[in-house]
């Protein structure tokens, strides 16, 4: 054979590493990466993988949502396609590898089938989304909601902190915003929708395993919960008199906190805390926190939200205290295709690993990508779980296992695609 894994798992690396320096900072390795949609940092990484990918022999195009999709196409012209990718852009001062491996791993696929010679009954389409993190226009999955055909046109209208509409920067970025429609893909032209990426946690690491296999990405719910207590100077009112919100707001935290140890498949945080009037001698009138509850099994975290409101009301009464609650955001968990988990189990096992079958606690594109075909994730494992952070990091023989992997997948999928 004339390309080993090895080897194209050594090129995936390279590929990681030259990706890494399109960002708005000038030192990875300290200060992190930060790539945003539509940005001049945006625009040259797609140069660089246009030209890799058409050194391959792909197609390359552009669309209109800003994802760039290359093609290693079947020899057969009317065969469906397995799409495989992941997100370029980054939260700021993020990591090399979330989201871009899952773009370069798939192209050390398509050189190793290019490399042995090996065809398929099916195109393979390997998509660089535009946006996943939303940290430029807060639009979280803008590249795979465009390729789902789920994208909300008043999108278009939200702005960056310089007052730069997303439509605006689109157009800037060569696309045609107006005809995003136009984009998706029909669902009878496709197989499934396969991502690789980090793990973002420390379970495969823990376990000495190189991969696993995604069951489920996670619901997601946020609250914005205000509680409402009274001032007063802090060296005059009695303690057994006061009404202090702070007080009160440190018990809900608790209490999410003791929630979520307490129950399987359950995580949740208190992340954010707005303290009024926040002096020094002042006993704290208002206080707003908010309440992130993440969980695969919807029923989980919708039980897990009645049981914490009701104990946060109980609590607070008892501190006469009162509270405001506002549901901000829900997405429901998504559960990866069985049939696609089950190809993902096989072929991890086919490359000499042990099968692990975990659940995504983090939001990947297969939530938008979920509306338009199957679904599967393989994840990689990462340095003390450690992710969104400079300090994130791979193992370069992990990436040699992953490809192994996908090809393994990808000539099992060529079986059941010749039966079906």
């Amino acid at each position: 054979m004339s390309g080993s894994f090895t080897q194209v798992g050594e090129q995936a690396w390279q590929w990681l590493e030259a990706a890494a320096h399109y960002s708005e900072t000038d030192d990875p390795a300290r200060e992190g990466v930060t790539r945003r949609c539509a940005t001049p940092e945006h625009h040259a990484l797609l140069e660089a993988l246009r030209d890799w990918m058409e050194a391959l022999g792909m197609t390359v195009r552009l669309d209109n949502g800003a994802n760039l999709i290359g093609r290693h196409a079947s020899p057969h012209p009317e065969a469906r396609t397995l799409l495989l990718g992941s997100h370029q852009d980054t939260v700021p001062h993020g990591g090399k590898y979330d989201g871009i491996m899952g773009v370069l791993l798939p192209l050390a696929l398509v050189k190793y089938l290019k490399d042995n010679a090996i065809t398929l009954p099916f195109h393979l389409d390997v998509v660089a989304f535009s946006d996943e993190e939303g940290t430029r226009f807060s639009s979280t999955l803008l590249g795979s909601k465009v390729l789902a055909g789920t994208f909300d046109a008043a999108m278009l209208e939200t702005t960056d902190d310089e007052g730069i509409s997303l439509g605006q920067a689109l157009e800037a970025f060569g696309c045609r915003p107006e005809r995003i429609a136009e984009d998706a893909y029909r669902p009878e032209e496709v197989i499934a929708f396969l991502e690789t990426h980090i793990e973002q946690g420390p379970q495969l690491e823990r376990e000495a395993l190189p991969v696993g296999v995604v069951s489920a990405i996670t619901g997601i719910e946020r609250h914005r919960l205000t509680v409402l207590g009274r001032a007063g100077h802090a060296g005059t009112v009695p303690m057994a008199m006061r009404q202090d919100a702070l007080v009160g707001a440190a018990e809900v935290i608790r209490l999410v906190d003791t929630l979520c140890r307490e129950t399987e498949d359950l995580v949740g945080v208190v992340g954010k805390i707005e303290n009024a009037p926040n002096g020094v001698n002042v006993i704290p009138q208002t206080t707003t926190l908010s309440i992130e509850l993440r969980s695969p099994k919807d029923e989980i975290r919708r039980r897990a939200r009645e049981q914490l409101m009701a104990q946060i009301e109980d609590s607070l009464t008892r501190r006469g205290l009162t509270f405001d609650a506002q549901l901000t955001y829900e997405q429901a968990a998504v559960a990866c295709s069985a049939w696609l988990k089950g190809e993902l189990e096989d072929s991890v096992r086919e490359s000499g690993i042990t099968p692990r079958v975990l659940f995504s606690g983090a939001g990947h594109d297969g939530l938008a990508m979920q509306s338009l075909c199957d679904i599967g994730m393989l994840f990689l494992r990462c340095a003390g779980g450690v992710s969104h952070h400079p300090d994130e990091a791979i193992q370069p023989e992990d990436l040699t296992a992953a490809v192994q992997v996908l090809v393994t997948t990808c000539r099992n999928l060529a079986r059941r695609e010749a039966a079906a």
